[in-house]
């Protein structure tokens, strides 16, 4: 698994995290308070600023952790080949460079997997603009988009893993 697999892992994980965090604290107020919560739009709209406040904040404590790790186990695997190669054997390791190079394949995924949450911010849109129409309350058309933008943010990540897995065609 490369450098920019192990980057999208850890940033869908801290989506995943951010969301479920949004999820439960969003359902809990909703069952002490009730229906009453769905029209009061000041709530759900300070909820939704700190959920993406923390999620930065996550992500980006998330980013360094990862790359204190990777650099430690970088150090390691130079230290483990050092010993093996003052044995005898001449084993190869491969060292994860921290760069923020991006070659024409990086830049292709990117725009494919991107393109992808596009259609899922899309979607979640046309849903939200449909819980309008049926006369849902506002909040739940906010939730809606909120949660739309998670998953296609999600999706992304996703659909970059796949496309590193499987490659890109440049069609």
């Amino acid at each position: 698994m490369n450098y920019q697999e192990k980057k999208v892992i850890t940033s869908i994980i801290a989506g995943v995290l951010v969301l479920v965090t949004y999820s439960i604290y969003g359902m809990s107020k909703y069952l002490e308070i009730g229906e009453d919560l769905l029209n009061n739009l000041e709530f759900w709209a300070t909820t939704m600023l700190v959920a993406i406040g923390g999620g930065i904040v996550v992500v980006i404590l998330i980013q360094i952790i990862f790359h204190i790790i990777l650099a430690v186990a970088n150090e390691v695997a130079k230290e483990v080949a050092k010993k093996v190669s003052n044995v005898g054997k001449n084993e190869i390791y491969e060292e994860l460079e921290i760069t923020g190079i991006e070659d024409e394949m990086d830049k292709l995924i990117a725009l494919k997997a991107m393109r992808n949450s596009f259609v899922m911010v899309g979607i979640g849109f046309i849903i939200a603009l449909l819980s309008l129409y049926l006369k849902m309350p506002p909040a739940i058309m906010l939730n809606i988009i909120f949660i739309s933008f998670s998953l296609g943010s999600l999706f992304e990540g996703l659909s970059q893993l796949y496309f590193y897995r499987k490659g890109v065609k440049n069609v």
